[in-house]
């Protein structure tokens, strides 16, 4: 199993994959905490951590929110330092950055086309990005290792 991570200012939407690596599904989302001390491990990290623990995840994927022109603002390096520090938590598992551009749109667009609107979309957009990153690296990493 594999855990997907959309990272946002807000929130961040976790989903899992199955055993088998073929198919991601959302799983929650936490309310991100932003802390200034350097030795306190946010509560959003903690429970990324415990929840790669109960799933015996072999890998996070955390999705890069790049540019469409595929270069890197502020959002990608608060994606990577957000990477950084799961990595600490999660240790030995690893922790792979994964392009998401249009993720969050593509989400909300899926979820608009199902019914699931304003309020209500709110609520699972986040885990419906992190199905959509972790979707896209596990088909990838599938196509590439056959």
């Amino acid at each position: 199993m594999r855990i997907g991570v959309d990272v946002g200012k807000v929130r961040v939407g976790i989903a899992v994959s199955d055993p088998d690596g073929i198919l991601a599904t959302p799983l929650v989302t936490l309310r991100r905490v932003m802390t200034e001390a350097a030795d306190t491990t946010a509560s959003d990290i903690s429970e990324i951590a415990r929840l790669v623990e109960t799933h015996h995840s072999v890998g996070v994927i955390v999705g890069l929110p790049l540019r469409l022109a595929g270069d890197e603002g502020p959002a990608a390096a608060d994606a990577r330092d957000y990477a950084k520090q799961l990595e600490t938590a999660v240790r030995p598992v690893p922790v792979w950055l994964s392009d998401e551009r249009m993720s969050t749109v593509v989400a909300s667009r899926r979820l608009a086309e199902r019914g699931v609107r304003g309020k209500r979309q709110r609520a699972v957009v986040d885990q419906a990005a992190a199905v959509e990153i972790l979707q896209g690296w596990l088909d990838t990493h599938r196509r590439r290792f056959r």
